[in-house]
């Protein structure tokens, strides 16, 4: 039993003997103590003071009393007006040490024994190449499944593939109009970023001819509105959606493109996907579900044909499910994808939405509206907000050309990890092939670390040399740590140095780093009910900092005397095991060597 769950076993009897009062352990709120005062957990005994019909301080006193005389860890304690400040036998954090810290996966349960919850994240547009916005998309994403799944939940990873509509079609006629027949295999450019630079290419011969119809007269507005290739970008969204042969063939083709360029980003990052969505099919299921609604008296009509649900009893307003020419609306693809993704998986207990903070009065309504469909899991799926990414040249436009481009974005992090690494002189040794992957290690952690260990919620600014400096709350500083810790076994390994069970007693200055050792499923339960890996990653910088302060102020394998030194080496190997599983769950694979 882990220690928190013990003390509240213990404090709940100790209370009962106390006063009289028979409370579940759950009521007894355990805590870490804080660093200015004794003692290794907390007792609040604030609220614990109406049941027991003392004071605070007093109720604290004695049942601090009471768990120092029984049977358990507690050792010593002292009061802080209602705060019980525990002190915990050394020899609990040694016999910890050895035993459940030694464990593979400490900190994790087994799959299955908690809900299937489905994760999608990335969901690009077939138009244009990833970029800096989609780095974090998928990254949080990423490590979102990977905690639930360390939690315990089946995890289903998906993305919904944006792969139609009006924006898809400006591209095809930007290429039919410029392209003379460029493919990736002539021009040599990545296909995802051959369709975005026709993307580009549209809006700037939209805005010449708008430009053109406002000198000749036109309002603006109209120009618009009236602008040939806008016009013809229209048609074309109008002869795929009637199945026009030659159309779907040049859509086909440019999306091929498209995804094969996806493939090679998605490699670079490290993330992957369980299964594919394509919202070219799921809008026709969404939309036979709008119908099946209005059917219902789920929805209602308009005049002019529109479908609309009404959600001002639900504290919002009328949204448009369905436009009076039968088209669909962004509304209509997600619930048809949803709809389809309950399907697929019978046992789907939530879908979990990694979508910029932009679209959260969206996702309100389709998990509204998905209950009112009768989908009961509606209530539990939630939509993962983030806040926008930014560098300090300011926002980002796509269709203007003056995206971060994600490809381009990480090899800038593997080129600085390069020149770090040659002034360093960390590369001798190593073979172009080793060089490289220590490149990409290094600066994809980097890129990771310093995107997850935000707050999702909140905006931030992205600084690339700043992510990779080798000093302060980065991730290069936690791989060098890493790295050193993992010297050091093998060297005791080349040694012949077996730690053994005979260890040295804790003392004081090794219990912060236990702590945060002993605190790692907490984290990663935390992480994963909060759908928040910043927890997680900034975890990762405390137990890193922690372990680097007892490195400094310690020698590892050459300690005074033998238990000294296994001590030591048990807590770097636990410390090496606890971080890798931690950097694990933010997509972050760890190098032996560095």
């Amino acid at each position: 039993m882990r220690i928190d769950n013990l003390l509240q076993s213990i404090a709940s009897s100790a209370f009962e003997a106390c006063f009289g009062q028979a409370l579940p352990a759950d009521q007894f709120s355990v805590q870490m103590t804080r660093k200015e005062f004794a003692g290794d957990r907390t007792i609040v005994c604030f609220p614990l003071a109406r049941h027991s019909k003392a004071a605070p301080d007093a109720t604290a006193t004695r049942l601090g009393e009471a768990m120092v005389n029984a049977e358990g860890p507690v050792e010593g304690f002292n009061v802080v007006k209602g705060f019980l400040n525990l002190e915990i036998d050394k020899a609990y954090w040694t016999q910890w040490l050895l035993t459940e810290a030694a464990e593979e996966g400490y900190g994790t349960r087994p799959v299955g024994s908690a809900p299937h919850v489905m994760v999608e994240y990335s969901s690009p547009n077939t138009n244009k190449p990833l970029h800096l916005g989609h780095l974090r998309n998928n990254f949080l994403g990423h490590s979102v499944s990977r905690i639930l799944e360390a939690a315990g939940h089946k995890v289903t990873k998906v993305q919904i593939v944006n792969d139609r509509g009006i924006h898809i079609c400006k591209s095809m006629v930007a290429w039919r109009k410029f392209g003379e027949g460029e493919t990736p295999e002539s021009s040599g450019v990545k296909g995802d970023k051959l369709v975005g630079k026709y993307y580009v290419a549209f809006d700037k011969a939209f805005k010449a001819e708008v430009a053109d119809l406002v000198e000749a007269g036109t309002p603006k507005e109209d120009a618009e509105k009236q602008a040939p290739i806008l016009l013809e970008a229209q048609e074309t969204l109008r002869l795929w959606e009637q199945g026009d042969t030659d159309t779907v063939e040049l859509w086909k083709t440019m999306n091929s493109w498209v995804y094969a360029g996806f493939d090679t980003t998605y490699r670079t990052m490290g993330v992957e996907f369980d299964q594919l969505y394509f919202e070219s099919d799921t809008y026709l299921i969404g939309k036979e579900r709008v119908l099946e609604g209005l059917e219902r008296g789920v929805f209602s009509q308009s005049e002019d044909g529109a479908i609309w649900v009404d959600l001002t009893g639900d504290g919002l307003d009328r949204k448009l499910l369905l436009r009076g020419d039968g088209t669909a609306v962004y509304m209509t693809q997600d619930i048809g994808t949803a709809l389809l993704r309950f399907q697929d998986y019978p046992d789907l207990d939530r879908q979990v939405y990694t979508v910029g903070n932009e679209q959260e009065y969206h996702f309100k309504v389709l998990f509204l509206v998905l209950g009112k469909l009768g989908f009961p899991q509606a209530e539990r799926c939630h939509h993962l907000s983030y806040g926008m990414v930014e560098l300090p040249e300011g926002k980002m436009k796509s269709r203007e050309g003056t995206v971060v481009d994600a490809d381009d974005l990480m090899e800038e992090m593997f080129g600085i990890a390069r020149d770090i690494a040659r002034e360093a002189g960390k590369l001798e040794g190593l073979d172009e092939a080793a060089q490289r992957d220590v490149f990409e290690r290094v600066g994809l952690s980097a890129l990771k670390y310093f995107l997850l260990k935000v707050d999702p919620k909140k905006n931030m600014m992205f600084d690339p040399t700043a992510s990779i400096d080798f000093y302060g709350n980065t991730g290069p500083f936690i791989l060098f740590n890493y790295v050193r810790g993992r010297s050091i076994l093998r060297k005791a390994a080349q040694e012949g140095i077996e730690p053994s069970t005979d260890i040295a007693s804790l003392e004081a200055d090794e219990m912060e780093l236990v702590s945060l050792l002993h605190g790692l499923p907490d984290v990663i339960s935390e992480s994963a009910s909060t759908y928040n890996p910043s927890l997680l990653a900034n975890w990762c910088y405390d137990v890193t900092k922690a372990f680097s302060s007892y490195y400094q102020d310690h020698s590892i394998l050459g300690a005074d005397d033998a238990a000294n030194r296994d001590l030591r080496l048990v807590l770097t190997e636990r410390f090496t095991r606890s971080l890798r599983t931690g950097m694990h769950l933010l997509g972050i694979a760890l190098p032996e060597r560095m």
